[in-house]
């Protein structure tokens, strides 16, 4: 044997020594590789004659596998580490009632994201293409019926208990507790919080038959009030009605708290687009410092006001990152102050695999129902006792938020931020 092969084999036999560390009494007998023993056997066999090949290849060895040789499938690769990132897939032997949940949000995604633009873009071909005998009648009848997302809406009970809102209660899934007896003889004004991307815990409990809304407050019906700009989308706006949302204007909000008899509930998402631009895993950020018109309306018409808490409701997605000062919140909020809505850009998890995509995570969200505040009718509020209920009323949220924090998750030293 030539000299530089033998320099090479004893390099090689050297690599392969185990560590003394690495063997313990009872431990397998077969030998492991010490890194330090494997750099210098490197090192010394690529600078025995003969033996670079080999020197190179034990280097070689030493690498990061290949994506493809991660166990359990592909990968893809962090930007900003380098290192490879599994991407989870969902099994294949998901039951169906979990297919039927995942179908049931996606739709409903979808409807909030596309279909307003959808039904527009139909009223457009329409009218290019000069189908006058079906968007003439439309838009005539829109013409007189533009004001009923102010004068209560129009639901449709045979929309809110399509099978699909019950499939969407169950893949979070959705859960209303009541925590105070409400007398049906009284108006309420149900303040729910927080925003939320999408608030789906509002709609899930007060714009479908699936929720135990009906059991928990009988002789009580819940309106949710919603911009008034979805009610401005032709044939979108047939569709929004349908399961119970109406217009979140003054006049939409005193028409149904001026209903005699009591009985009817106002659902206001106090925060508002604003807030959504906040709604990130963990933070518990309210807008409701500068929002007394509620109040003033509870006054006027002597309804009740009740603080809502629905937890687990920042918990469905995850935003890019937009703190104060950020040229992203900046352009958000402009956008915001010139459409009437905010944009966040939210992500999640995807309908195949859970690392990515425009789906909420199954989250369950507690949506609980706090004491009411007694509110005295009074025409012509001043502004001392617009701010003593306003005060009372964020001191009531406070409380129910710190009562029912530990059901849920939230550390003891997590609170409420007030802007």
């Amino acid at each position: 044997m030539r000299p530089g092969r033998q320099s090479c084999s004893r390099a090689r036999a050297r690599d392969w020594q185990p560590a003394a560390s690495s063997l313990s009494p009872g431990a397998p007998s077969h030998p492991r590789l010490s890194p330090v023993r494997a750099h210098s056997g490197a090192v010394a066999a690529s600078s025995a004659p003969g033996c670079r090949a080999l020197g190179r290849q034990a280097a070689h060895t030493r690498q990061a596998p290949r994506s493809s040789e991660v166990p359990g499938g592909s990968a893809r690769r962090s930007p900003r580490s380098g290192r490879a990132m599994k991407v989870e897939f969902a099994p294949l032997n998901i039951p169906l009632a979990r297919r039927l949940q995942t179908a049931a949000v996606l739709q409903w995604v979808l409807s909030f994201l596309l279909l307003a633009q959808v039904c527009l873009g139909v009223i457009v071909f329409l009218i290019i293409y000069n189908y006058w005998f079906l968007y003439i009648p439309y838009l005539t009848w829109l013409y007189f019926d533009w004001q009923t997302p102010e004068q209560g809406g129009r639901r449709s009970d045979w929309v809110r208990s399509w099978t699909i809102w019950r499939y969407f209660k169950d893949y979070f899934p959705i859960h209303l507790i009541k925590t105070w007896d409400l007398n049906p003889s009284h108006n309420y004004i149900f303040g729910f919080h927080p925003h939320g991307v999408l608030v789906a815990g509002a709609f899930g409990n007060f714009c479908t038959n699936y929720s135990n809304f009906k059991e928990l407050f009988p002789g009580l019906t819940a309106y949710l009030h919603v911009l008034p700009f979805w009610f401005r989308c032709p044939l979108f706006r047939e569709y929004l009605m349908s399961s119970g949302p109406v217009s979140v204007s003054r006049r939409s909000v005193s028409h149904v708290l001026s209903k005699e008899g009591g009985g009817n509930i106002s659902v206001i998402v106090l925060g508002g687009a604003e807030e959504s631009l906040d709604a990130h895993p963990g933070k518990f950020t309210l807008f409701i410092r500068q929002r007394k018109g509620f109040v003033k309306i509870a006054l006027t018409h002597g309804a009740y006001l009740v603080p809502v808490f629905s937890f687990g409701e920042n918990e469905l997605f995850k935003q890019v990152s937009n703190p104060e000062g950020s040229w992203l919140r900046a352009v958000q909020e402009k956008l915001q102050k010139i459409m009437g809505f905010a944009l966040p850009l939210f992500h999640a998890r995807g309908i195949f695999q859970y690392n990515f995509g425009l789906m909420p995570y199954r989250k369950p969200i507690h949506t609980v129902v706090g004491r009411p505040i007694p509110v005295r009718q009074t025409l012509h509020p001043t502004p001392e006792q617009i701010e003593e209920l306003h005060q009372t009323y964020m001191d009531e949220l406070r409380k129910l938020f710190e009562e029912h924090k530990g059901k849920y998750g939230i550390p003891e030293n997590e609170t409420l931020i007030f802007r």
